[in-house]
């Protein structure tokens, strides 16, 4: 009698596909504004550039797209030994919605990808709520996504995830940091914590050289766990920037912006620096939350180094003209960002200077 295989017995299993789907659709539809047009099952999203009713009505004249994609990296490695998987989510929103920040772009949409061992539709659910609460925070859509279950890719309990942002900003508003000058402030919003970089350094201070486990307690840190404090979900800023960019429709005084990731304040900061000038920074003008000293001290790992690979509580920068640095910081702090003068644009070669 001929033994017949099945998708299942090779480790893909199509029933648990079709129970995911059904238990991450009212994550999904708790993102969707006047914009998406919901076509269940569909094999592709809808949205509308802009909507007729005059409520929604965007009123573009020249919009320019935005598209980014990102990671969470190693990070998900600590959410699977800690069995939490809906903090990830909004870091992996955070990455993608903050970089299109940078240009002035409002977020529209998010698709997400998640690559796994085995297909639990509750974990999933709980990976795609995470992602749902970081689309609301950015207001944007979680417009569809892709879970492939991957057993011979995957080790039993691993996962990785990827996310991928389309947003839009008008042509004459798009701030490319060309406008720039000598005398212009920097401004800093706090970070939440170590966000989504750095995990590779951060995981083998704690677990290979102090031995920590996840639920290990740590003075230093306000007595957190470890595992929680690293989780702590990367901060979106969205919402209060592009708030505090409407305010000024016909001056362009915020003159640059920069996301902080992989590569600190000296690798992401002169990415937006025209090449005369410098960003001189001073390291006291903010507060490092706990984690980054234990992490330095603990390393141990050198001052230079740490700037260079974490973002030292600094999650965000904008560089704005000098006369409305202060109006500027005061209205972010209105809208809930703890805010920081944090350095100045001086002549130089297009670095960061770190005092």
């Amino acid at each position: 009698m001929t033994k017949y295989l099945s998708y299942a017995q090779s480790g893909v299993d199509i029933d648990a596909n079709d129970e995911m789907v059904e238990r991450i659709q009212s994550s999904m539809s708790s993102t969707f504004g006047p914009r998406v047009m919901d076509m269940p099952g569909g094999f592709a999203g809808l949205f509308r550039l802009d909507y007729d009713e005059k409520l929604f009505k965007r009123n573009y004249k020249n919009p320019v797209l935005v598209a980014c994609t990102d990671g969470v990296g190693s990070k998900v490695q600590i959410a699977a030994k800690m069995k939490r998987y809906d903090t990830v989510g909004i870091d992996l929103v955070a990455m993608s919605v903050n970089d299109m920040l940078v240009q002035g772009a409002e977020p529209m949409f998010f698709l997400d990808y998640i690559a796994l061992n085995k297909l639990e539709p509750a974990v999933v659910a709980e990976m795609v709520k995470g992602v749902a609460a970081g689309c609301k925070m950015a207001d944007c859509a979680l417009l569809g996504g892709e879970t492939a279950e991957m057993p011979d890719t995957y080790s039993k309990g691993d996962f990785d995830m990827a996310g991928f942002a389309v947003g839009v900003v008008e042509k004459k508003r798009i701030i490319t940091g060309q406008n720039v000058e000598k005398g212009d402030v920097i401004l800093g919003l706090a970070s939440s914590g170590l966000h989504s970089n750095g995990f590779a350094l951060a995981r083998n201070i704690c677990f290979k050289s102090l031995n920590l486990k996840m639920t290990d307690c740590v003075d230093e840190l306000g007595s957190m766990a470890i595992g929680d404090c690293l989780l702590e979900p990367t901060k979106i800023y969205v919402k209060p920037v592009i708030k505090l960019l409407g305010q000024y429709k016909v001056k362009q005084i915020v003159h640059a912006m920069a996301h902080i990731t992989g590569g600190g304040l000296v690798g992401n900061v002169p990415r937006v620096l025209p090449k005369d000038c410098d960003a001189v920074l001073n390291k006291k003008s903010w507060d490092k939350p706990p984690i980054f000293d234990f992490l330095q001290e603990k390393g141990p790992v050198e001052e230079e180094e740490m700037y260079r690979v974490f973002n030292m509580g600094i999650g965000f920068v904008l560089v704005v003209a000098a006369d409305f640095a202060d109006s500027v910081a005061a209205k972010l702090t209105r809208y809930g960002e703890t805010v920081y003068k944090i350095g100045k644009i001086t002549a130089g070669t297009g670095k960061v200077v770190l005092k």
